[in-house]
């Protein structure tokens, strides 16, 4: 006890405040106060040798334990992290390219309809030859067409989107299984 008494005086205790340290390097600090009381104990007296041993191994059993689990709680985070963040990356690629080639599509759409309507207001009554209305009936034709394909396309496109959808859904719900399996 008296060992305690002049060691305290000789190397003052200082404790950090839980409002001094950040959240994250609570474990730290605690670890490094734990690995300072191993260190007063094992430089205490002899006369308290059998006892310090003691709480020495339990403390650094606790010690070891603690620092495993740390490490497979921390190595589980990185894997599960790692994997969501690439499914992540790889549905918004997908997004984008399917959002970049709608957009595609609907100019295409305008740009075919805008010459459709110019093809009907040419084929109006009152002009000169019948061989100018057969060739106008033929584009307009010819454009009816490609915008059925492009209305097509749209409805193909949306349907894509909607699957992608609910496969991003379901890939939530079994990531949200596998974490409660996990624990």
């Amino acid at each position: 006890m008296s060992s305690l008494l002049s060691r305290s005086k000789e190397q003052p205790h200082i404790r950090k405040s839980a409002s001094d340290s950040s959240p994250a390097s609570s474990t730290a600090t605690t670890k490094g106060l734990r690995h300072e009381r191993l260190s007063r104990l094992s430089s205490s007296g002899s006369s308290d040798l059998s006892n310090d041993k003691s709480t020495s191994h339990a403390e650094s059993y606790f010690l070891r334990r603690e620092n495993r689990l740390s490490a497979k709680k921390k190595a589980e985070e990185e894997t599960a992290n790692n994997d969501y963040k690439k499914m992540y990356e790889k549905a918004i690629a997908t997004n984008q390219r399917l959002k970049s080639r709608l957009e595609i599509s609907k100019q295409e759409l305008s740009v075919i309809q805008d010459q459709l309507q110019r093809a009907q207001q040419k084929g109006k009554p009152g002009d000169c030859g019948s061989n100018m209305l057969e060739t106008e009936k033929k584009e307009s034709w010819s454009l009816k067409k490609r915008i059925s394909d492009m209305e097509e396309q749209l409805k193909v496109k949306e349907e894509l989107k909607m699957e992608n959808q609910r496969l991003k859904d379901e890939n939530g719900a079994l990531i949200r299984v596998i974490t409660k399996l996990s624990k």
